[in-house]
């Protein structure tokens, strides 16, 4: 059984990267920068990241009690 921990971050990584990924996929082709590009994925990655912690956690931690092993 995987610790809550764990799970919330695969979720909250995940999710993170494909923002990133949307991000990098929009601003390439148009007039920015490649330093400009990815320069905002990193931003929109580690904004991501820092939202997403303290809101999947609790919603992992409230979904993994209900579930009974």
């Amino acid at each position: 059984m995987k610790s809550i921990g764990f799970i919330s971050s695969v979720i909250y990584t995940g999710i993170a990267l494909v923002a990133a990924g949307l991000f990098l996929a929009v601003t390439l082709p148009g007039r920015y920068t490649l330093v400009e590009s990815i320069g905002g994925t990193v931003w929109v990655f580690s904004l991501s990241m820092i939202i997403l912690m303290p809101i999947i956690t609790p919603i992992v931690k409230k979904k993994r009690g209900r579930v009974k092993f």
